[in-house]
C-alpha cells in the first residue's frame, strides 16, 4: 500500500476506505497483532460506572487506553504493568496511507468483539488535540457501524464495515458520537475461531 488513498464513500463526514486492505495485507496485520497481544494480553476493561464492557482490548504505542473506577484514560503501561508493545508496521502503514498528518500516531487500541459483543454510541475525546483523526481498522467479521452528532440524540446513519475496510474521523467528524451495534459471526473467514478485530490509531498528546 503506497502512497494516499482515496475514500470510497463519505457517511456523515466520516471517511471509509472500503476493501483498503487485500486478503493478504489482512493477514500480515493479524499475524502482527498476534504478537502485541502476546505481549500485552487482552484484558476486559471496566466502566467508570462499574460495568463490565463487552469487548477485550489491549494497546501498542507510547500509550494505552485504559477504563476503570478512576475514568477513561491513557496509561504508559499494560494494567499487567509491562510497557505496551511498538505498533506494528503493517498498521503504521494504514495511518501514513489515510490520515493526512505527518505525526505518527501514539496509541494503537486493538478491541477484539466476540460472540454478542458491540460498543455502545460514544466520542473519542480523552486525546490533547482533536485536530488529528481516529483511523479505524476492521478486520475479521462484518460489524454495523453508526454514526450520529457532535451531542447525543438525533438521527444516525449505519454502513457495514468489512474486513479490510478503514474509517477516518476527522475534521469535522471527529468529534461525532459513532458506535457498533452488531456485528455478524460467521461472515469472514480471516480469524479461525471468529469474531472482530477493531485497530483505531489516535495522536494522544496535545
Amino acid at each position: 500500500m503506497t502512497g494516499t488513498a482515496e475514500p470510497t464513500l463519505t457517511l456523515r463526514g466520516v471517511s471509509i476506505y472500503e476493501g483498503l486492505l487485500p486478503p493478504e495485507a489482512q493477514a500480515r496485520m493479524v499475524a502482527e497483532l498476534r504478537e502485541v497481544v502476546r505481549r500485552a494480553p487482552l484484558f476486559s476493561p471496566m466502566t467508570p460506572y462499574g460495568k463490565p464492557m463487552r469487548v477485550r482490548m489491549t494497546s501498542a504505542g507510547r500509550y494505552g487506553w485504559v477504563s476503570d473506577r478512576s475514568g477513561y484514560r491513557y496509561e504508559t503501561r499494560h494494567p499487567s504493568g509491562v510497557a505496551w508493545p511498538p505498533v506494528p508496521p503493517t498498521v503504521l502503514a494504514v495511518w501514513a496511507a489515510v490520515s493526512v498528518v505527518a505525526r505518527a500516531p501514539e496509541c494503537c487500541l486493538v478491541n477484539f468483539y466476540g460472540d454478542g459483543a458491540k460498543m455502545g454510541m460514544h466520542q473519542d475525546r480523552d486525546e490533547a488535540n482533536f485536530d488529528f483523526p481516529v483511523v479505524s481498522i476492521s478486520l475479521g467479521d462484518e460489524a454495523l457501524f453508526r454514526v450520529g452528532n457532535r451531542t447525543r440524540g438525533g438521527k444516525t446513519e449505519s454502513v457495514w464495515l468489512r474486513s479490510g475496510d478503514v474509517a477516518v474521523l476527522g475534521g469535522a467528524a471527529r468529534l461525532l458520537y459513532h458506535g457498533v451495534d452488531r456485528v455478524v459471526p460467521g461472515s469472514s473467514t480471516l480469524l479461525p475461531d471468529g469474531g472482530r478485530i477493531n485497530v483505531t490509531l489516535r495522536v494522544v498528546d496535545g
